[in-house]
């Protein structure tokens, strides 16, 4: 029997692609799962995307190969925290969810489970190039983050 399109969520797949810092793949998988959902129930454009995929692929990888993928793909020099394609690939690095937790002050996996959601949302039509955009993205972005701590 065929999920209705609704209800149909994306196949999940972490892959840990650095070895600079150390993570509980476990724990950030849990909360995957309980952000997919809670993402895909929101849209900017009125198009839900995320549903309509068949897997959503997170990567963890280091900043210089984070920093190759922005340059490659947006022509864009250095490292960065969270890209996303939209056909379902979502790359984080890890060092760089290091060093912005410290200085936000929560956890590392909090950071990264924060990009996992943006990437998401981004999947769903979130879009952040203005002001206005990254506001609007943002607001749902924390409170989904905060929503699937579960």
């Amino acid at each position: 029997m065929v999920e209705p399109a609704a209800e149909r969520l994306p196949e999940l797949v972490l892959l840990n692609r650095q070895r600079a810092v150390a993570l509980d793949l476990d724990a950030l998988q849990e909360r995957l799962h309980r952000a997919v959902p809670l993402c895909a129930d929101h849209s900017a454009d009125g198009v839900y995307a995320l549903r309509s995929l068949e897997e959503v692929v997170v990567s963890l990888v280091s900043d210089r190969r984070i920093a190759q993928i922005h340059r490659d793909f947006m022509n864009i020099p250095g490292a960065t925290d969270v890209i996303t394609f939209e056909h379902g690939e979502i790359i984080i690095s890890a060092q760089t969810a290091l060093r912005c937790a410290g200085e936000y002050g929560h956890s590392t996996l909090e950071e990264v489970a924060l990009y996992m959601v943006h990437g998401l949302l981004h999947l769903n039509g979130f879009l952040d190039g203005t002001d206005a955009e990254r506001k609007a993205m943002h607001a749902v972005q924390d409170r989904i983050w905060l929503e699937s701590r579960g």
